[in-house]
């Protein structure tokens, strides 16, 4: 599977936001202003190969494309960002995350009296079940948008050292973007295809290349990055 570059979000990321990626010309913030503190910028400021090797802005990243379209940034939309998050760490990130907001969930839902299936003289209780459902999808949507605009880590992501990025600039997703790909994940999680499109929708990062994307990624245009 291959993915196309993105062709920029027209989101620009604040200047304060330390984990934007700069222009050639401008050095990246040093000590408490940085994410890398006083170590040199991920990659050595150009792509996986360092610079002149594979991935290297200024040598025609193996992508193409200029995500700003300006031509002052790297070809390559991965240059200057870390490396990309191992696809089964985000899996045990994703379950992590699962255990503890459903935790919630039948914590809020066992204390109104619903529970999934309510089934009384072989017949079941459609709208309690859609009602669990319903507070599911909400609280799993919110708990991924306002984490991942807010650090670009779930707790998941955090106990096992990953954050979510923009493709196009490596600043953290706007809360637009942190609801798109929330509603693409959880939606289907929680009124049809429950554990089976989490399956498909995380999954996808296994075979994706080469930016090692979820449909949920592709669909908020975001990579998950290493901050180790």
């Amino acid at each position: 599977m291959s993915s196309e570059p993105p062709s920029g979000s027209g989101q620009q990321p604040p200047e304060d936001d330390p984990f934007r990626k700069r222009p050639p010309n401008e050095p990246p913030g040093r000590g408490a202003d940085s994410p890398y503190g006083s170590e040199p910028p991920p990659y050595g400021g150009g792509g996986p190969g360092g610079p002149g090797g594979p991935g290297d802005g200024f040598g025609g990243g193996p992508y193409g494309g200029d995500p700003y379209g300006g031509g002052s940034y790297p070809t390559d939309p991965l240059a200057g960002m870390p490396p990309l998050g191992d696809s089964g760490k985000r899996t045990l990130a994703r379950i992590i995350d699962m255990i503890l907001v459903g935790a919630v969930v039948w914590l809020i839902t066992w204390g109104f009296g619903v529970n999934e299936y309510d089934v009384d003289s072989d017949r079941i209780e459609v709208g309690k079940s859609f009602w669990q459902s319903g507070v599911a999808a909400v609280l799993y949507i919110a708990y991924d948008t306002v984490l991942t605009a807010r650090t670009g880590q779930t707790l998941g992501k955090k106990l096992l050292h990953m954050r979510v990025a923009n493709l196009d600039n490596g600043a953290t997703p706007s809360v637009q973007n942190a609801l798109a790909r929330a509603a693409v994940l959880w939606l289907p999680f929680a009124f049809c295809c429950a554990c089976v499109w989490t399956a498909i929708c995380g999954g996808w990062s296994f075979f994706d290349r080469p930016y090692k994307q979820g449909l949920h990624d592709k669909a908020a245009k975001t990579v998950v990055v290493s901050t180790d």
